[in-house]
């Protein structure tokens, strides 16, 4: 059974950090790529940033330069640094692990930023 536990949610105000954590245990082998989707309220669920198991990365342009996805494949953790945050980006953040033809969620962390 494999679990993706998420870590690092909270409220902030507009133009502060914060970083989520992810860490894959169980009878995981072989993560391919690790991201970050997020879902705001009546929206769709959508990317946020991916990284392979080479370290290449993926953005969405809403989010270049202000976030910074990294991993550890030694701990099969994922992190997301998360800076000058803004109101849009309130939602609901959620971890994605693809692992051989396997595709495993988080239960997600909610980040809200205020104004």
């Amino acid at each position: 059974q494999v679990q993706l536990v998420e870590s690092g949610g909270g409220l902030v105000q507009a133009g502060e950090s914060l970083r989520l954590s992810c860490a894959a245990s169980g009878s995981i082998f072989s993560i391919a790529v690790m991201a970050w989707y997020r879902q705001a309220p009546g929206k769709e669920r959508e990317l946020v940033a991916a990284i392979t198991n080479g370290g290449t990365t993926n953005y969405a342009d809403s989010v270049k330069g202000r976030f910074t996805i990294s991993r550890d494949n030694a701990k099969n953790t994922v992190y997301l640094q998360m800076n000058s945050l803004k109101p849009e980006d309130t939602a609901v953040y959620y971890c994605n692990v693809r692992a051989l033809s396997y595709v495993y969620w988080g239960q997600g962390t909610q980040v809200t930023v205020s104004s």
